[in-house]
Parts: C-alpha cells; sequence; structure tokens
C-alpha cells in the first residue's frame, strides 16, 4: 500500500524526531525551517547540532527553507513553537492542499487570543482537516527508536483512524481519539505543572513533595478539563496523566528545567532567556480560563504569579503549604 505524503513544519528537536518517524517507509519527507541558515546547516550536517547531536536525520528528510512544499504532502505535521501555528499556518495556506491533514504536535494555549491550537489552525486552514498529536515523548527517544506512545486526536473518528495508521512505526505507537480538547487541555497543562515540579526539584523539597505536587497537579488538570468539556478518560490517558508523570520528572524537559532554575534562585529574566519553555507562555491564559469557568487551580497561578514577579518561590510554596485543609475530593 503506497503510504500518504507528509511534509514537517518545525525543524527544532521534536520536529526533526516526528521527520525521522515519517521516513521510515517513505521517499522523501521535507522539513521546514523558517530560517534558510537553519535548513542549510541541517542539509549540510544531517543533523540538528545544537537539540539532537549525534543523532543523524534519516536519509529521507529534506531540510528545506521554502513552505511551498506543504503542496505535496497529504499530511501536514505543524511542530512550531505553539505561539507561532498561527503564523505558521497562514504562510502555509497558499498552498496546502484540499483536505490535507494539518496535524498540531505542539502544546500550549495561543496567548494573546485565548484559544486553543486546533481554533488557531480552523481559522488559518478553512481547508485542512485539523487533528492534534500530544503524549508522553522526548525528542532524543524518539530519535534513537525508543519505544513511545502518544495520542492522534481528530474529531473525525476516520481521520484519526487514518493518522494513526500512517504515522505509526513499530517503535512510535499511536493511540487514536475523538477527543480533540482533552488532548489540547492535557499537553498544555502539563507544561505549567512541570514547572512547579522542577521549582520543587531545584529547592530541594524532596520525593514525597514531587509526588504531592504531581498528584494535586493532576487534580488541577482534570478539574480544568470537566470544565472546558474534556473526558475524563483522556485526561487519565497518554496526552495527560502520562504526559504530565514525564514531563514533571525530568530536566530533559524545558518547562521542568526552567523551573529548576528557579528554584535555584534564578531570576525569570536569567531562567528564560533564550530558552522556549512553552509552560511560560501558557500559565496566564491557563490561569484566566480558569478563573473565566470559577475552577480553582492554585498551582498554576503559584507559577504564574512566579513567573509574573508577583511572588517568589519560597512565598509560593508557604501559600500553598498555609491553603485550608479540606476533603482530597
Amino acid at each position: 500500500m503506497t503510504r500518504a505524503t507528509v511534509a514537517v513544519l518545525g525543524a527544532g528537536a521534536w520536529g526533526v524526531a516526528l521527520a525521522n518517524v515519517a521516513a521510515q517507509g517513505r521517499a522523501r519527507v521535507p522539513l521546514w525551517a523558517h530560517d534558510p541558515q537553519a535548513a542549510e546547516a541541517l542539509a549540510r550536517d544531517r543533523e540538528n547540532t545544537r537539540r539532537l547531536p549525534g543523532l543523524p536525520l534519516a536519509a529521507a528528510v529534506a531540510p528545506t527553507s521554502d513552505i511551498s512544499v506543504v503542496r505535496e504532502a497529504e499530511i501536514v505535521l505543524a511542530v512550531t513553537p505553539a505561539q507561532a501555528i498561527r503564523t505558521t499556518a497562514r504562510a502555509a495556506r497558499p498552498h496546502m492542499r484540499e483536505r490535507a491533514a494539518f496535524v498540531i504536535c505542539a502544546k500550549g494555549i495561543e496567548r494573546d487570543r485565548r484559544k486553543f491550537l486546533s481554533e488557531v489552525a480552523k481559522e488559518e486552514l478553512p481547508q485542512a482537516d485539523v487533528a492534534v498529536l500530544s503524549g508522553p515523548s522526548f525528542a532524543a527517544d524518539v530519535c534513537r527508536g525508543l519505544p513511545t506512545a502518544v495520542t492522534l486526536a481528530a474529531h473525525d473518528e476516520a481521520l484519526a483512524r487514518r493518522l494513526s495508521e500512517e504515522l505509526s512505526t513499530k517503535t512510535f505507537r499511536l493511540y487514536r481519539s475523538t477527543d480533540v480538547r482533552g488532548a489540547e487541555i492535557g499537553g498544555a497543562a502539563k507544561n505549567v505543572l512541570a514547572i512547579a515540579a522542577g521549582m520543587s526539584h531545584g529547592r530541594g523539597l524532596g520525593a514525597s513533595a514531587q509526588a504531592a505536587l504531581i498528584a494535586r497537579g493532576f487534580a488541577e488538570l482534570m478539574r480544568l478539563g470537566r470544565a472546558l468539556g474534556a473526558r475524563q478518560e483522556t485526561l487519565m490517558g497518554l496526552s495527560g496523566l502520562g504526559d504530565l508523570v514525564l514531563t514533571c520528572g525530568s530536566a530533559q524537559s524545558r518547562n521542568f528545567a526552567l523551573g529548576e532554575a528557579l528554584g535555584r534562585g534564578t531570576s525569570v529574566e536569567d531562567a528564560t532567556h533564550g530558552k522556549l519553555a512553552e509552560g511560560a507562555f501558557t500559565a496566564r491564559v491557563m490561569v484566566e480560563m480558569a478563573r473565566a469557568h470559577d475552577v480553582e487551580l492554585p498551582i498554576a497561578e503559584a507559577v504564574d504569579a512566579i513567573l509574573s514577579a508577583r511572588l517568589s518561590v519560597d512565598g509560593a510554596i508557604e501559600a500553598l503549604l498555609m491553603r485550608p485543609l479540606k476533603a482530597e475530593d
């Protein structure tokens, strides 16, 4: 059976990893980089020397800075940062095929307009079928061919099934879902909560505090998800609980690393300078959404307050520990 053609937009670590996955069984997979110099370096070195040193591009991966390559693709994987999804989709619009699948592989919420990324994509690409890929996955693990399982969500069951079959490999397993909102909430919220977990680790609060923080953070994720119409089984699955556990437990996560730096006393300005941690953009809008739906998110609110320099890390810890005692449920 002939496999559907795929193009990847975004040549960071996750973009390279997904391009390598897509290259299995395909003769050519365009990998678009916004920066022409970055595309040239990828074509020359055949690896992302900054993000994934020593992990080469698959032979079929073709780096380029020409976004019109999406004309070739029946499936487009959008792997640019969450806050750049709108501009990327807008740039791709003149070249996208009718009914091509536009799969969002970033995790976050558009900060300025408070929109989920699937909503952004539908606004900018009315001709496309929008889907979301989310779940516990580190780019280096995927590039090394280590077993990884994620969620592929689309409103249409047939589309979710087709994309899962087209993109799955022996070591990269996709579970389909029709709960797009649930997959998006899990991916966005876990980034914010991972910053809190990193702070706890950086402050040396111990494994017990870390476990409690993850559990209570998951309770916040569940409350917000229910308020926004997500299904419980999605939030408890790969794109919710699974991604939360992974991201809150490893410095490979840029969000965890940001929180760890803050916990060790690094200023917000220094900790965020030149580093992409999606949770830093998502915290404020996540808290605003929660307040609009009368949902309490004390951990997320503390992260937002710290990132906005309205509260110190020690002040946030004290405030969380001094909250009134209550029933767990």
